[in-house]
């Protein structure tokens, strides 16, 4: 086959949504594949890993990311089903969530406005123009949440998903050490803690390393904390004089 049918190959190819889906689940399966070999460490996590291999695939192959996303999407449909889905596990330990009520709201408000106000304070200490700061104040709730907040009070979208997902990533790889050095033991204080703190990436890494308790705690962590902080944000940044 000479370069010119196999250039006419690849605009075919390209111009079929299936190939992004493909590709996506090609390389997320390798990602896990790769993170199982290292032992499972958060440092690689196979969501962040898959980033970082389609970026480097797209730009080998100049393919423009509107094109990916539109066979891509279908995976981000699911997006939504796949939250929804938390309530099962829920569900099965709505006892201890009941019992547990309202010391998990209060460390929600407590984590919600240190996570805010820490990260405004040493942007603002390191110069951060007032759109980073905005894109920044979001990066403890799940994506979709992040995006609609930091454009509703006048930050960056595309930033703030990005910064979401290194903080997922770093509340992943710092959790367990964290919870060893504290002697934390408990699979709900874990569970919520990565839920608070570290949203989808720490409830995915709950539900897979600590068990179905940790991951039905992480789940609400997660959903608290994304609808609690969509009320809160909007009051912290004008406290700090924003908006």
């Amino acid at each position: 086959m000479n370069v010119a049918s196999l250039d006419q190959l690849w605009v075919y190819l390209s111009g079929n949504p299936l190939l992004s889906l493909l590709m996506t689940l090609l390389i997320f399966a390798l990602a896990v594949k790769i993170n199982r070999a290292m032992g499972g460490t958060p440092l690689l996590h196979p969501v962040t890993l898959s980033i970082a291999m389609l970026i480097a695939l797209l730009l080998l192959a100049d393919m423009e990311y509107r094109t990916y996303f539109e066979g891509a999407q279908f995976i981000h449909f699911l997006l939504g089903p796949a939250t929804v889905a938390l309530a099962i596990p829920l569900y099965d330990h709505r006892e201890r969530v009941r019992r547990l009520l309202w010391p998990l709201l209060l460390a929600c408000g407590v984590g919600i406005v240190t996570a805010v106000v820490s990260t405004l304070g040493l942007a603002m200490l390191l110069g951060a123009r007032t759109e980073t700061l905005l894109s920044l104040a979001p990066r403890s709730v799940t994506s979709p949440i992040a995006m609609g907040i930091a454009e509703q009070i006048g930050g960056i979208p595309s930033l703030a998903a990005g910064l979401v997902l290194l903080t997922g990533s770093i509340g992943c790889a710092l959790g367990p050490w964290i919870f060893r050095l504290l002697g934390i033991r408990d699979p709900e204080v874990q569970g919520f803690t990565l839920g608070l703190a570290a949203h989808g990436f720490g409830t995915a890494h709950a539900f897979a390393r600590l068990g179905a308790v940790a991951g039905a705690f992480s789940g609400l962590a997660m959903g608290l904390t994304g609808l609690l902080t969509a009320f809160l944000l909007p009051l912290i940044t004008r406290l700090f004089g924003f908006g």
